[in-house]
């Protein structure tokens, strides 16, 4: 085994334990959404992110929060639209009888 295969191995068990994690720090809470900090530290300071500052200092992310704030605005799938449309169409004919 080459270093590159124990590397990436080492990613994948340090993914594996953020996953099980409830509660992130700032470091984690980037390699968990794929942010950058500097984005993440926009977001903190215009309250663009749910997060906890206990003692005013260090910022702390809860992951179920952080799971439904990135699943916000989601974007309808194409077959999702035309389903729709055909809705509106078919609504629409029909009071215009």
């Amino acid at each position: 085994m080459n270093l590159e295969n124990i590397n990436d191995r080492l990613r994948n068990i340090e993914t594996l334990l953020l996953n099980q994690k409830s509660v992130f720090n700032f470091d984690e809470i980037a390699a968990y959404t794929g942010l950058s900090k500097s984005h993440l530290y926009k977001l903190t300071s215009s309250g663009g992110i749910p997060c906890y500052k206990p003692q005013g200092k260090h910022i702390y992310f809860n992951k179920v929060e952080i799971d439904a704030w990135l699943m916000q605005n989601r974007k309808a799938t194409n077959q999702e639209i035309e389903i729709q449309a055909s809705t509106y169409l078919t609504i629409g004919g029909q009071k215009n009888d």
